[in-house]
C-alpha cells in the first residue's frame, strides 16, 4: 500500500482530498458499477453538482471512512471469522 495521500479531482487543484464522491454513468456502467472521484473540501460541493445534476452521483463518504471499508479484517476482528483466542 501506498503512504501517497489522495489528490482532489477537481481540475488544477493539488490539495488533500477528504471525500470520497461515488458514482456511476448509466450510459456507460452497468448499474452495479461504481466509480469514484475524490475532493478536497473546498471542492466537494462543485464536484458534487456536477456529477449530481447529471444524475450520476450515488454516494459521498468521508475519505478515512471509505479507506476503513477497504480494509481488509484483521484476525481479531469478529468480521474475519475468529477472534485472536481462535488461533
Amino acid at each position: 500500500m501506498s503512504d501517497e495521500k489522495p489528490i482532489c479531482s477537481a481540475k488544477g487543484c493539488r490539495s488533500a482530498a477528504v471525500w470520497v464522491l461515488v458514482w456511476n454513468n448509466p450510459k456507460l456502467h452497468t448499474p452495479d458499477r461504481r466509480k469514484t472521484w475524490v475532493a478536497c473540501e473546498e471542492h466537494r460541493e462543485h464536484l458534487s453538482g456536477f456529477l449530481g445534476m447529471r444524475g450520476f452521483l450515488k454516494d459521498v463518504v468521508a475519505l478515512a471512512e471509505w479507506e476503513r471499508s477497504a480494509e481488509p479484517p484483521t484476525a481479531g476482528d469478529p468480521a474475519a471469522g475468529g477472534s485472536a483466542a481462535d488461533r
